[in-house]
């Protein structure tokens, strides 16, 4: 690769795009809206917010000075992240936080880059992390579920034309923002049948001494607060 090469690739990682049509941006809210409240549909694309969920946990673990042995992802849309280190103290709350808050901030962090115009830096970026976790994964069914999910991002951001780019980056922003409750709303109605107390919200209560309620109340908090500012965001004023 020249240099050429090199300073046109950098050019379209950090330069802007268009924004898109007020249709496509509608219709990819509709879209990832349905997608969510679709429970067969939802069973399926669930496996992206597992993702981001694991990813979470892994990214603090590796920030906090956690050791991150390896990341599985399941056919059940479950995961497990194992990290080694004290087994309390802030690096492990914030461990344990980072699962349900993960996806909700990475679409508002997304709905950042696009509302900025960068659409291309938000698909070359997603890859990379994806590329990253890959590193980490270690189950079969993880590694097809990444590999598959990056080569989709690889595809876009390669083969296709940039209204089909700006689609496809709208659609994914807004199902992190939209589906951000979904899964605390699971959290929830499992913690109700099974008091067995091995969920995050649970581990954190027993961390910091305070009630899983209370964090369940801040992962709904932040899903919420991440929908409505990525929204302002997006939406065409």
């Amino acid at each position: 690769m020249n240099v050429a090469s090199i300073t046109q690739m950098w050019d379209r990682l950090t330069g802007t795009q268009p924004d898109p049509s007020r249709w496509l941006v509608g219709v990819t809210a509709l879209l990832a809206l349905a997608s969510v409240a679709t429970h067969g549909v939802w069973r399926i694309v669930r496996n992206a917010v597992t993702i981001a969920h694991e990813g979470g946990h892994g990214l603090l673990a590796l920030l906090t000075g956690r050791r991150l042995d390896g990341i599985r992802l399941h056919s059940d849309t479950s995961g497990l992240t194992v990290s080694r280190g004290k087994p309390h103290g802030l690096g492990m709350v914030l461990t344990a936080a980072a699962g349900y808050t993960a996806p909700p901030l990475l679409g508002l962090a997304g709905a950042g880059l696009l509302a900025a115009g960068h659409i291309t830096a938000l698909l070359w970026g997603a890859t990379a992390l994806l590329l990253v976790m890959l590193v980490m994964i270690r189950n079969a069914y993880g590694a097809l579920t990444v590999v598959l999910t990056c080569a989709l991002f690889l595809a876009v951001s390669w083969l296709t034309k940039a209204q089909v780019q700006a689609a496809f980056a709208y659609l994914v922003v807004w199902f992190l923002l939209l589906g951000g409750a979904r899964p605390v709303a699971e959290l929830q109605r499992s913690r109700r049948r099974d008091r067995g107390g091995g969920s995050d919200a649970d581990q954190l209560g027993r961390l910091t001494h305070t009630p899983a309620g209370l964090w369940l109340l801040l992962f709904y908090a932040v899903a919420l607060c991440s929908l409505v500012a990525g929204a302002r965001w997006l939406l065409p004023r």
